[in-house]
Parts: structure tokens; sequence; C-alpha cells
């Protein structure tokens, strides 16, 4: 017999709710017919304390720094996969065979192309457009050029196709996003480069001159991407299966998750972090200053890009990066840099400073991520595209198994908060309803230990 709990309410009411334990230890209440049996619904903000969905796709335990894509440990991916390879494993829950990932990859190969049309849509947009703003309407219009895409009923291999495309094409959109936003001609992809590769030289070369790839620079671009890749039910993921649960097609729902990524509380740390050095290079570059007016409880000033509202003692993709970061600045002569000298005296900072230490402020993945961005060239404006690209894989993958688990359409109860008008006389008749906002099938789970921020729903992870 399922394990209960047994809720006790006024008035002498009560019910049972079903607790199910997922693969991973968590526990949950269902409670899914809490509204019908009792006339109430629970009511929590920002989704903290309430799981949304079943998933095996990705485990994270912020207590203990362990992040797992379909049950891999991250370390394991960014030190032996590639960013196409981790793609297939979230997507398809498997890692691919030699033959599956050459095939997988050799039909993104072939799809980078984007319609010449694409180009159209790029002059329509005035010259101080955000990136994001152009990835998102990007994104979403090629479902003007796959129409078929918007069928809810598509094969599986027709949905397939689409997930290829929209891998391929994406990569291509932003690079030309890039190109546009600086003025310099866009480059088609080169069929004989692999993803990373290939991605660079369209960001970075020009027809006046011939493009050397860098092996490291590649490397670390294929770890931060495979870094990205997903990261739970944040609240673009959560967007993305929202959306999806209305039908919506692939790449409509993608675009709304960048639109999601797109505001700063998720997806702007790293662009926060270079901000932050710049404006300490521009005083003087004195960082035992601002060292000082970070520990001031009465200074509004905040370190960037340390710390992490989940993880709660060490990000496990920082150490990770901070290798990749070191390699890049050593092949790039780029040591000596002001800016980067800035970031690693805060970084030393942090982590030998003892109130840094007790409060668990260490550097972050947004820290070393954004030292990496600047050293490529890349414009802090461009960051959050960065980040959409590599989360792209796990998007696809919580999209694709939203739509297997024939999810239904996500809609949020609501506790009302408004006096009715005195002119109203039916509200007078209407049920009152009680507070313990549940999505359907909505498992409510006792996770106050991860403080997320927005509509993010945790989840039960299942194998």
């Amino acid at each position: 017999m399922a394990e209960t709990a047994e809720l006790n309410l006024p008035g002498g009411q009560s019910i049972s709710l079903p607790i199910f334990e997922g693969t991973e230890h968590e526990k949950a209440f269902d409670i899914g017919k809490l509204r019908d049996q009792t006339g109430y619904v629970t009511l929590d903000s920002g989704y903290k304390n309430t799981g949304a969905t079943k998933s095996a796709i990705t485990f994270l335990d912020g207590e203990e720094g362990i992040l797992r894509y379909r049950g891999y440990p991250i370390e394991q991916l960014a030190e032996k996969s590639s960013f196409l390879e981790v793609a297939y494993l979230l997507i398809y829950g498997k890692l691919p065979t030699e033959a599956e990932l050459k095939d997988f990859s050799g039909h993104i190969t072939k799809h980078t192309l984007v319609h010449e049309d694409m180009r159209k849509i790029f002059d329509g947009f005035p010259s101080a457009t955000h990136p994001m703003a152009i990835l998102s309407s990007l994104t979403c219009a090629l479902t003007g050029f796959y129409p078929d895409s918007l069928n809810p009923n598509q094969s599986a291999a027709d949905i397939d196709l689409t997930i290829v495309r929209l891998m391929a094409k994406m990569s291509t959109i932003a690079a030309w996003t890039y190109k546009n936003s600086v003025g310099h001609p866009l480059n088609y992809p080169r069929n004989d480069l692999d993803y990373c590769a290939n991605f660079l030289y369209m960001m970075f070369s020009f027809p006046t001159e011939k493009y050397e790839i860098n092996p490291v620079v590649v490397n670390a671009l294929n770890k931060l991407l495979i870094l990205h890749a997903d990261h739970e039910q944040n609240c673009s993921t959560s967007t993305v299966r929202l959306v999806g649960s209305a039908n919506a097609s692939l790449y409509g729902s993608v675009s709304a998750g960048i639109n999601a990524l797109w505001g700063p509380l998720h997806g702007g740390a790293n662009q926060e972090v270079i901000e932050m050095l710049e404006a300490i290079e521009k005083d003087g570059g004195d960082t035992s200053k601002f060292i000082a007016k970070a520990k001031d409880k009465n200074d509004p000033f905040r370190l960037m890009g340390f710390g992490h509202r989940v993880y709660k003692n060490f990000d496990p993709r920082a150490k990770i990066i901070k290798v990749a970061a070191d390699q890049v600045l050593q092949a790039l002569g780029m040591q000596d840099s002001p800016l980067l000298k800035i970031a690693q005296e805060l970084e030393q900072a942090a982590l030998t400073d003892q109130y840094f230490i007790d409060r668990k402020l260490y550097p972050n993945v947004d820290f070393y991520s954004g030292i990496i961005y600047k050293a490529l060239g890349i414009p802090t404006e461009m960051f959050t595209v960065m980040f959409a690209l590599g989360r792209l894989p796990g998007w696809i993958a919580q999209w694709k198994e939203m739509r297997e688990n024939k999810e239904p359409i996500g809609r949020p109860a609501r506790f009302t908060s408004a006096k009715p008008s005195a002119t109203t006389s039916a509200s007078a008749s209407a049920p009152k309803r009680l507070a313990l906002v549940c999505l359907p099938l909505i498992v409510s789970l006792p996770f106050g230990r991860l403080p997320f921020f927005g509509p993010c729903p945790t989840l039960v992870a299942r194998a």
C-alpha cells in the first residue's frame, strides 16, 4: 500500500495525500485531488516548493554540489564528451554510439544553412536592437520556413528533423546576430568544421583574411556549452514546458524560453560580472576598496559572480570552467590584461578571505564564463545569446519529454486577493476559495532549502 500523509483542515475536514519518492530520494505529496475533494489550493508564489513535473533529464543537489545529466556527472561529460554528444544524451536519454553521433552531427552540419529570406528579416531590425530580441524573433520565424513544425501530431521522424534544424540553424542565427550588431558581413557555415569550431568561424572570420581555428578556444567553448546545457526546472526551462503544454511548436516554445532567459534575474549574471569588473577598472582598479564595500552591509554594492542561489557550498561547473578560463587566457596571451587581473584578485580574495568563506561566496560559473567571453572578444550584450546556445539541448529535451509524457496544458490556480465590487451581486453566491496555486498533476515538494527565483518549479526525478 502506498505511503500517505494526512492533511487536517479546519472544520474537521481531512484528506490523504499519496507520498512519492524520486530516484534521488526526493519526497513529494501528490496534491492532484486536493482542490476537487476539499476546495483548497496550495499557495506557493515562485513555485519554490512545487514540483510541476516528473523528469528523467537532469538532477542537481545544491547542498552537495552535484549536477548530473541523465545520470552522468557533469565533470565526466565536460572532460570526455563533445557538446553534440551531450545534446544527444539530453534529448534522447542515452549517450550515442559512434555511428549515432556521426549521423546526428552530420545531419546538423547539413542543416546549418538558413534561408536567404532570413537576411531580409535581419535588415528589418534597427541597428540598436538587442541580440536576444533578434535571436528570439528569428527562432520563432523558423515556423514560417517549416510550417509542418506547427502540427501537434508530428511523427517521431518529423520531430527529429525539427530538432536537428533548430540545433543547426540556431548556431548560424546566433553568429549572424553578432555580425549584424557590429556591421560585419555575414559568414556562411562550413561543413568541414565541427559545431563549436564552425560557430567561432561564423562569429569571428572575415572575407579578407584566413581564420585560424584555435583548439584551446574551441575546447573552452565546448565546455561552456556543455555546462549550460540544462539545469533542471529553472525559469526559462519551465517557460518552454509551459508554452509547449499548449501544443505550441518547438520553435515557438524555445523562442519563449529565450525571452525568459533574457530577463536579467535569470540569464544576465555573466554580463553583470564584466560590467562590475569594468566599473572597478574605471574607478582605478583598487579591488581592496570594492571588497570592503561588499563587506559593508550599509553599502548597496555586491560582488557579481559569487555564490549561487541553488549551490550552497560550491558550483561544480565553476571548477571545470576555471581551468578552461586559465587555458584560454594563456593561449591568447591575455594574462596581463588589467580587467582580467582585477578578476583574479577578486577571485583570490573570495577564496581566502574568511568573510566570503563563511558566507560561501565562491566564484560561480557566471564569473568564469564572463571572463572567457570577454577574452574571446564577445561583447557583453551577446553573453546571454551564448547562454541560450548552450541551453538549447536542455530546452529541446524538456519540450520532448513533456510531449512524450502527454502532460496536460499548464494552468496554475490562483488565490484571489482583490475585493469584490459593491455592485456585483453574483459574487455573493460564488464558492469561496481557500488556500493552503497548483499546476495540473502538480506535486508539492519540501524543497524550501532550494531558493529558486521567478516561476521555477522543482521536480521529482525518476529513472
